[in-house]
């Protein structure tokens, strides 16, 4: 399996901890040296290990934003 870099550049927030310390988190991160994203996803307490996550575009952010704000039952 090919190795791949990341850089969490910004810390947005926390949605969630678990009781292994575990952490589900909203940030900015840079993967392989790319235009930082959004990233939704489990760390680890000290951030070098994650779970699996999504990554968003700007573009697909705001659409996610828009979508989030339109449903009236949250």
């Amino acid at each position: 399996m090919a190795e791949f870099k990341f850089e969490v550049t910004e810390k947005i927030g926390v949605l969630s901890s678990s009781a292994s310390g575990w952490n589900r988190e909203i940030n900015m991160v840079s993967w392989n040296d790319r235009e930082p994203k959004l990233d939704i996803r489990d760390w680890a307490p000290d951030n070098t290990k994650m779970g699996k996550g999504i990554s968003l575009s700007r573009e697909e952010a705001k659409i996610l934003k828009e979508i989030l704000n339109d449903i009236e039952e949250l």
